[in-house]
C-alpha cells in the first residue's frame, strides 16, 4: 500500500534515535535516496510480499502482526517516535529471502521516513562495513548454531527414549527367558511323573478319566479370572485344607498355583473321584505340573507379545516406513510416545488420559508431532518431580470448532508470569545446566506453527499448567522447514 508522498526533512529525521549521529551529508542522502509517506489507518505491507522497503516511524501508531494458520496474531503495538521495520535484512542480499516477515498496519494517521531496500542495504554495506559484517556473522552463526543445538536436542530426546525403551524391552524379556528355564524343568518333571504313572496301579479307565481332568484343567485355566488378594488367600485355605485332608504333602506349595488357575475343591472332588486313595498324590502332582507348565507358557506368551508391542510403538514413534505427511490419530501418536516415555515418567506419576475419541483423524507430519509429545510430556515430569511429590499428567483431546485440543496438563509448580512469555523463545530454559537445551520448546513451536500451521499456548499456575497444542482439522498447504522464522523471533523488528 502506498500513502501520500511528503517532503523530506534532514532536520526532522536527525531527531529519530537511529539517525541522531548522522552527518548532514548522511541525513541528505538519506533524504535524497528516501521519502516520507504519510498512511491513513489501515495496511502497511504484508507479511510474505517482497520486502522493497524500511520504514522508520516518525509519528502516529503501528501494529505488527504474524500469520499463525488461519489467525494474524499481534505481536508489538507501538507509538513510539524511530521505531522501525520492513526490509531489515536487505544487507545480506540473495542469501535470505528477501519478503517481509511480518504485516504492518496504522491505528491512526501515521507518518514513515521510507528508504528503499536496495539502499538501505547500500548504505548499510558502505557507511557501517565493520557492522555489516558483524550483523551477517550474528544472523548466521544464530542460524547455525540453532540448528546444531536442535540436533543436539532430538538426540538427547533419542538417548532418554533409547534407555527407556531398553528398559522397557528388559522386563518383558528377562521374564520370558526366566519362564522358559522354569518350563524345561517343569517339562522335564512332567516326564518323570508320567513315567511314575505308568509303572503304577491306575487302570486304563482312570488314566483317560485323568487325561479327560487334565485337558479341562487347561481349558480352565485359559479361562481363569483374576481374583481380589482376599478372595485368593481364602480360597488358597480352602485348597490346602482339602490337599491336606487327602494326604497330599506340602499342600501349601501346591494351592496358590491351582487358586492361580482358577481351580477349587469342587474341581479336586472330581479328580479325587477317578482315581483311588492310593493313587491321588500322583495324579495331583501330575495336574500341578500341568498347571505350572500353561502359565508358564502364558507368562512367556504375555512377554513376547509386550516385547511385539513395545515394537510396534517404536515404529509408530519412529513413523518408519511411513509417509512423511499424512492424516493420522492422534490417539495413536499419544499412546506410542506415552509408551516409549513411560520409563523415563516413572511410578511418581499418574497418568490420566482423557481422550475425546470422536475427533477426527488430521493431516499431519506424525514423527515431528510425535517429536512435540515428547517434549512437552519432558517438561511435564520434570515440573512435577521438581516439586518432590507424586503427581498427575493428564493427556487430554477434544474438538475447538475447526480445531482439534491436544493438552498436557500438569501439577507441578507451575510456570512463573515474569518468565511465561520467555518461554518459547530459543535457547530460554528454567532447568539446570546440562539438564536442558532451552530448544524444546522452540522446536515444537515451530513444528506445531510452522509447520502445521497451529497455535502452541501455555496457562499456568500452581498446581496447574497446561500447555495446548491446536491443529487444524482440515489440510492446509505443507508448511516451510520446522526451523523457518516463527512469531517469537522478534530480532528482525524493533517495533
Amino acid at each position: 500500500m502506498s500513502g501520500q508522498v511528503m517532503p523530506c526533512s534532514p532536520q526532522e529525521i536527525a531527531t529519530l534515535f537511529l539517525f541522531e549521529k548522522l552527518t548532514p551529508e548522511q541525513l541528505g542522502r538519506l533524504c535524497g535516496e528516501g521519502r516520507v509517506e504519510r498512511f491513513e489507518e489501515g495496511p502497511v505491507y504484508t507479511e510474505g510480499d517482497p520486502a522493497t522497503c524500511f520504514y522508520v516511524m516518525i509519528e502516529g501508531t503501528v501494529v505488527l502482526s504474524r500469520r499463525v494458520g488461519g489467525d494474524d496474531v499481534e505481536v508489538s503495538r507501538t507509538s513510539q517516535r524511530g521505531v522501525y521495520a520492513g526490509a531489515m535484512q536487505a544487507y545480506l542480499g540473495d542469501r535470505v529471502p528477501q519478503t517481509y516477515t511480518n504485516s504492518m498496519r496504522v491505528t491512526e494517521r501515521t507518518r514513515f521516513f521510507v528508504l528503499p531496500a536496495q539502499s538501505f542495504a547500500d548504505i548499510m554495506r558502505e557507511w557501517f562495513p565493520m557492522a555489516a559484517h558483524l550483523l551477517e556473522g550474528l544472523f548466521f552463526g544464530s542460524k547455525n548454531t540453532q540448528r546444531a543445538i536442535g540436533q543436539r536436542e532430538r538426540l538427547l530426546a533419542l538417548g532418554s527414549l533409547s534407555a527407556g525403551l531398553t528398559h522397557e524391552l528388559n522386563n518383558p524379556a528377562a521374564a520370558a527367558v526366566r519362564a522358559t528355564a522354569t518350563l524345561r524343568e517343569r517339562v522335564g518333571k512332567m516326564r518323570h511323573k508320567l513315567a511314575h504313572i505308568s509303572q503304577g496301579q491306575f487302570s486304563r479307565e482312570s488314566i483317560a478319566d485323568l487325561i479327560e481332568i487334565q485337558e479341562r484343567t487347561v481349558e480352565r485355566v485359559a479361562k481363569a479370572t483374576a481374583l481380589s488378594p482376599l478372595e485368593a488367600s481364602d480360597r488358597e485355605d480352602e485348597l490346602s485344607d482339602w490337599l491336606d485332608d487327602h494326604g497330599i504333602v506340602e499342600g501349601w506349595r501346591i494351592a496358590p498355583t491351582f487358586v492361580q488357575a482358577g481351580l477349587d475343591t469342587d474341581w479336586l472332588d472330581q479328580v479325587a473321584a477317578s482315581v483311588s486313595e492310593d493313587l491321588l498324590p500322583g495324579a495331583i502332582g501330575w495336574l500341578n505340573y500341568t498347571v505350572e507348565t500353561e502359565l508358564l507358557m502364558d507368562e512367556i506368551d504375555d512377554s513376547t507379545n509386550r516385547i511385539s508391542h513395545l515394537v510396534d510403538a517404536a515404529k509408530q514413534y519412529s513413523q518408519l516406513d511411513r509417509a512423511p505427511h499424512r492424516v493420522v490419530d492422534v490417539h495413536e501418536l499419544l499412546d506410542s510416545t506415552l509408551l516409549m516415555l513411560s520409563g523415563k515418567i516413572g511410578s511418581g506419576v499418574r497418568v490420566v488420559k482423557d481422550y475425546d475419541r470422536s475427533v477426527p483423524p488430521v493431516p499431519a507430519y506424525p514423527a515431528e508431532l510425535n517429536q512435540v509429545w515428547t517434549n512437552l510430556i519432558d517438561n511435564a515430569v520434570f515440573a512435577i518431580g521438581s516439586t518432590g511429590r507424586d503427581g498427575t499428567l493428564t493427556v487430554r483431546t477434544a474438538r475447538e470448532g475447526d480445531r482439534l485440543l491436544v493438552e498436557f496438563r500438569d501439577t507441578g509448580p507451575g510456570i512463573p508470569a515474569d518468565i511465561r512469555s520467555r518461554i518459547f523463545d530459543p535457547f530460554f530454559t528454567t532447568k539446570p545446566v546440562g539438564e536442558g537445551t532451552g530448544l524444546g520448546l522452540d522446536i515444537s513451536w515451530r513444528i506445531v506453527v510452522s509447520k502445521h500451521h497451529g497455535s502452541l499456548q501455555v496457562e499456568s499456575e500452581p498446581g496447574d499448567t497446561r500447555f495446548q497444542v491446536l491443529l487444524p482439522l482440515t489440510a492446509p498447504e505443507p508448511g516451510p522447514a520446522s526451523d523457518s522464522a516463527s512469531v517469537h523471533d522478534t530480532a528482525e523488528e524493533t517495533a
